[in-house]
């Protein structure tokens, strides 16, 4: 027999269908591929293709050679595949065939949007707090959860006066969030679950479940008194130290002797205490002089320093401090008075009654400070993104205009530590700032109004090549100029 008489009697897309079925989430745009799998595909995507292959029975006894999209209006609700298929009729005669498959996307709700639909929008909350009276965590939080992509399974972010709250639609995604917290933070949790509905005859039941997290009121540059018994713990340190750093645990450091400890939250929660002085307490001080001494680590180094406070000049401080390796005579620190001040804490009075009150200095030096480089530079190359979080009331508070001033001050200091800790940006993702020309150019203008004082030498620069393209806001222009 010839080719068309062979093609006229056979054909080899026979068990195939010709129209099939595509169920499509109207919430979320994903498709099902079953039994109960939904999977995310753009029109005429490869993804799509393979889950529409997939729907097609038959194809396992032909040779699929090519399939490929045919254009279809996206309000039609309808996909057409031209597939390209072979197989062998007679002995050494393989037949090749073409055809169109049209998919009938017909569209209902995946289980996720049926309970938003339906007002159910949540199974599992996750609530977290810190009992501070600043931003600064959640803003550091918040960034550290956009660069892991923590929060893509949530379904709608509260923030709170004192924190934020998670919602999911399963548990396991709650249960994930927990442990990326604990990974993180230095936290106590607590699990609670409420019956919203129960099947005595399937011994069925539909639960509610909230996870509590609280993070240690103690955060970096904070100034804590310790107990003598918890002193000794730490490897007999003394009883004043610096918060360093803030992780899983806790890092102190004696600015005495340079000891770093660490202290787990486990050990906190068994006698908790507070902070002795807060980062809005520090108090600006003049370097006149430094001695360097041969204490050193790796990253800190001794020596004594005399300062005076940068707005009353008649008295000096000795003061031995960890900041040997980047103060100079002539700079600026920000550092905790001591001097006449009263405390309502156990531990510090415990302190001052003991015989080693007379080791307690009159000034804790933090951090350097840059008064005259911060007045020159306004803007900055860099930006950082946020989440899409809904606002409660108690957020701000009915006022309104306080509490609005001090959050935009908490978020600027946020972005100073940015700036002078490399290991903090370390940890999150910044982007270039396309309004940085503007910026720049607005900042000369200012500086040669005013050129009283130099900034300073050593002020922290974020380099380019530690900022990131914000993929979002660049245009078809951008990547041009750009290749």
């Amino acid at each position: 027999m010839c080719v068309n008489c062979i093609r006229g009697d056979v054909d080899i897309t026979d068990g195939i269908p010709k129209q099939t079925t595509l169920h499509f989430c109207r919430g979320c745009d994903r498709y099902l591929q079953p039994p109960g799998i939904w999977v995310k595909a753009e029109l005429e995507s490869r993804e799509l293709m393979a889950l529409c292959l997939k729907r097609l029975k038959g194809l396992a006894k032909v040779r699929l050679t090519d399939a490929k999209f045919i254009w279809t209006e996206p309000h039609s609700k309808r996909v057409k595949v031209k597939l390209v298929i072979q197989k062998e009729v007679y002995a050494s005669t393989i037949l090749q065939q073409e055809f169109v498959v049209e998919y009938v996307v017909a569209g209902q709700y995946c289980e996720e949007c049926a309970r938003v639909d339906a007002q159910l929008t949540w199974k599992a909350v996750v609530q977290i707090r810190q009992k501070v009276p600043h931003k600064r965590t959640f803003l550091w939080l918040e960034q550290l959860i956009l660069k892991h992509n923590a929060h893509r399974d949530t379904t709608n972010i509260k923030e709170f006066k004192d924190g934020l709250d998670f919602f999911y639609v399963q548990r396991a995604h709650a249960v994930k969030m927990v442990e990326f917290l604990q990974a993180v933070v230095p936290i106590k949790m607590k699990t609670s679950e409420e019956l919203i509905s129960q099947d005595i005859h399937s011994g069925t039941a539909n639960y509610k479940f909230t996870y509590s997290i609280e993070i240690i009121p103690i955060c970096k540059d904070d100034l804590v008194c310790l107990t003598p018994k918890l002193a000794r713990q730490l490897s007999n340190t003394n009883p004043l130290v610096i918060c360093s750093r803030v992780s899983n645990v806790l890092n102190f450091i004696d600015p005495n002797t340079l000891k770093v400890v660490d202290l787990r939250p486990s050990d906190y929660w068994i006698a908790p205490f507070a902070a002795l002085c807060e980062q809005k307490e520090l108090v600006e001080f003049y370097v006149i002089d430094v001695q360097y001494e041969q204490i050193q680590t790796h990253k800190y180094r001794m020596a004594t320093v005399e300062v005076t406070r940068s707005n009353d000049m008649s008295r000096t401080f000795l003061v031995r401090t960890h900041l040997g390796h980047i103060l100079h005579p002539g700079d600026h620190a920000l550092g905790y008075d001591l001097t006449n001040t009263n405390f309502n804490n156990s531990a510090w009075d415990n302190l001052t009654q003991s015989s080693a009150r007379g080791s307690i200095p009159d000034v804790v030096l933090v951090k350097k400070s840059y008064p005259y480089a911060r007045k020159k530079t306004r803007g900055r190359a860099w930006k950082l993104k946020g989440m899409a979080k809904e606002e409660e009331v108690e957020a701000f508070g009915r006022g309104g205009r306080t509490e609005k001033a001090q959050r935009e001050m908490d978020y600027e200091r946020f972005l100073q530590d940015i700036e002078e800790d490399p290991e903090l940006r370390g940890m999150i993702n910044l982007y270039k700032d396309p309004n940085a020309k503007a910026k720049a150019k607005a900042e000369e203008e200012d500086a040669m109004m005013d050129e009283e004082e130099e900034p300073e030498e050593d002020f922290p620069q974020i380099k380019m090549d530690e900022l990131l393209d914000d993929m979002e806001n660049m245009t078809i222009h951008d990547e041009e100029m750009e290749g």
